[in-house]
This record gives C-alpha cells, sequence and structure tokens, in this order.
C-alpha cells in the first residue's frame, strides 16, 4: 500500500492534536499510530481516533507502550517500571500512515531523548498543531524553532478553535511555514460532524 505518512505534534497538551489527527486519518483513510500512550484511566487516544475518524478497527494501530500515568512518557515509564526503547519506535512501513507524538515536541521520551529527536530520524513531514488562543504565537514559533534546529520537515501549521486571523497569519509569516487550516470547536465532536468540518478547512491536496 502507498501514499503518504506524516507525524502530527502539537505546541501544548490538550489543544485538540488528537481530533486533529482523527481527520487526518479519516479524510486521507490511513493508517493511525501513537507510539506512546501516557493515561489510561480516560481511555486512550487511539480509542478516542477509532471513534471519531470513521476508519476500520484493522487500521488503528496498537501502541508501542502503553502507560498509566497521564504525565511526560519519562515520568510515566519511570512510574510503570517501563524503559522505553527508542529503537521500537520506528514507524510502522504501512501507509497511507499519521502517527502523534504526546504533548508537543520537547517532550521527553526518556531523560535524555526527546520526541522532537525521534522526528528527526523518521525525516516524516510533520504538522504542528495550534491552538488559536493567547499565548499561541510564542509557542508556536518556539515548536517550529525546535523542529527545524534538528532540521524536521515541516508540512505546515494546522490551527484548532475560534478564528485569529493575526495570531495565525503571524505564526505563518515570522515561522516562514504554511498555514494549512483551521479545525473549529465542534458541538457535538462525534465522526460525522470532524469529517464535515475537516472537507471545509482543509484541502487534501496539502497532504498528498
Amino acid at each position: 500500500m502507498s501514499g503518504p505518512a506524516f507525524v502530527v505534534t502539537g505546541t501544548d497538551t490538550e489543544i485538540g492534536k488528537t481530533v486533529f489527527a482523527a481527520g487526518l486519518a479519516g479524510a486521507l483513510r490511513a493508517h493511525y499510530w501513537k507510539p506512546v500512550q501516557a493515561g489510561l484511566d480516560d481511555g486512550s487516544d487511539r480509542e478516542r481516533v477509532a471513534a471519531l475518524s470513521g476508519l476500520p478497527a484493522s487500521n488503528i494501530l496498537p501502541e508501542a507502550y502503553r502507560l498509566t500515568t497521564p504525565c511526560s512518557p519519562h515520568e510515566a515509564a519511570a512510574r510503570d517500571g517501563v524503559a522505553i526503547d527508542p529503537a521500537r519506535l520506528e514507524p510502522p512501513a504501512i501507509r497511507p500512515l499519521v502517527i502523534e507524538g504526546a504533548g508537543g515536541a520537547l517532550v521527553p521520551l526518556t531523560p535524555n531523548i526527546l520526541f522532537a529527536d525521534v522526528f528527526a530520524r523518521w525525516r516524516l513531514p510533520t504538522i504542528i498543531v495550534a491552538r488559536t488562543g493567547l499565548g499561541t504565537i510564542n509557542h508556536s514559533l518556539l515548536s517550529i524553532e525546535a523542529l527545524r534546529s534538528r532540521e524536521v520537515p515541516i508540512l505546515g501549521v494546522a490551527f484548532v478553535g475560534d478564528a485569529n486571523e493575526e495570531s495565525e497569519r503571524t505564526i505563518a509569516r515570522i515561522g516562514g511555514v504554511d498555514r494549512l487550516g483551521r479545525l473549529p470547536f465542534l458541538e457535538p465532536l462525534n465522526s460525522a460532524t470532524l469529517a464535515n468540518a475537516f472537507a471545509q478547512h482543509f484541502r487534501l491536496e496539502d497532504f498528498r
């Protein structure tokens, strides 16, 4: 099976990264993989993507690590008595593929290795998901610099939230990145409303 593979990272946690990843995976009829899940009490991101993407169960790939505590993976692994081996975090060969990181690009996987370091090894086009609220310019530009300093290819920035034209335009201009689109808050949020919103606010040709 051929097609693209993308990494989805964020400027922070709880900003809509998983919802965007579900929308992208569903639109591309892709496979979805989250290498490390930290926090299981409220369900995993894999389960959420399965519910929101409209994809068959076979397209939702199992994590390499499932950790109990909702915190940085390096700490969650230590609490579970697990040692994360970055060598186990090689992207599946199947395509198309959407890979979701945990939190932001500089979240530690181990005491010495950040997600951005692994992204640099993968060399896959990376999408930065950013909120549109106060503080997003600083967080977004820092994320862009962190990835670019490691020569991670950045496909662009996808925004989530209410429209903020000035912030979105400023991030794209100063960061020298493409503005891929903006996913609005959805009520209700389900597979149908997400698919419709993704089709309205993003261009699939940007992800080919």
